[in-house]
């Protein structure tokens, strides 16, 4: 299962927030897959990447509902996950979702959280970066292919859609917005819950989780393993050395 979400790229055009917005809505009023999908189906149709109403061809809108499934049809072993993230999403305001469809994304699709931790380390470096900076990056990890290209280009693509990058006065340079701050513990595991599932070893250090450029787009509170341990029914913590902490996946039945 996670050698399938590790093959695939999937982001196959730019994702809009409100598509995003509109899926968890209509879960969270208990409708079900199938009228989801056809929902969508109708939605998308009529819906430019520009946030404007146009036709759109078949092909393209079903590319868009194959993300957006990641919140209504999950990979199995993603279903209690998405179920958690799910529940925090009925009790906050939609305005603060991004996190949540970041953490749904990043789990369901490594790629996504490979091209922020990429954008992310670039901006270590740097308060602009460009698309070239970026795209050389990522070809490094996944070879030079040109899907590999397109699919980083509609994800970086989709972070400026959601207001997360802007484009600087130069083109092909992005400059980002100031981090969202994220209050809430419970987001804060989830979104480390995430990271572990987007990478093979399914395991990370707690404090690198904490600095991990792929979470570039937020501010997140510092907490300890103890605290994860008592949260997460689903991450290990596991101490080692002095002071060092791993938060591990439990594989099933664990």
């Amino acid at each position: 299962m996670m050698d399938k979400r590790h093959k695939k790229l999937g982001i196959k055009q730019t994702i809009q927030k409100h598509w995003m917005d509109r899926t968890v809505q209509m879960m969270l009023a208990g409708m079900s897959e199938r009228e989801i999908r056809a929902e969508l189906d109708e939605f998308l149709k009529t819906q430019k990447q520009s946030g404007g109403i146009s036709q759109r061809g078949e092909k393209t809108y079903g590319m868009a509902i194959g993300i957006l499934a990641s919140w209504f049809a999950p990979d199995s072993d993603l279903v209690p996950f998405r179920n958690d993230v799910l529940t925090l999403a009925r009790s906050l305001p939609t305005e603060q979702w991004l996190p949540l469809h970041w953490i749904i994304i990043s789990a369901s699709y490594p790629f996504w959280f490979n091209v922020a931790r990429q954008v992310g380390r670039l901006f270590n470096l740097q308060n602009q970066i460009t698309q070239a900076q970026v795209f050389g990056r990522i070809k490094e990890q996944y070879g030079d292919r040109e899907t590999v290209a397109r699919n980083a280009r509609y994800t970086v693509r989709s972070f400026v859609a959601w207001g997360i990058l802007k484009n600087s006065q130069s083109k092909g340079c992005y400059e980002k917005f100031v981090p969202i701050s994220i209050t809430d513990s419970d987001v804060t595991i989830l979104m480390f819950e995430s990271a572990l599932y987007a990478v093979p070893e399914a395991k990370g250090a707690l404090n690198l989780l904490l600095n991990n450029p792929a979470f570039f787009p937020f501010q997140i509170p510092i907490i300890s393993g103890d605290y994860v341990s008592q949260c997460s029914d689903r991450l290990e913590v596991v101490r080692y050395g002095l002071d060092d902490i791993l938060l591990v996946l439990k594989k099933k039945g664990n």
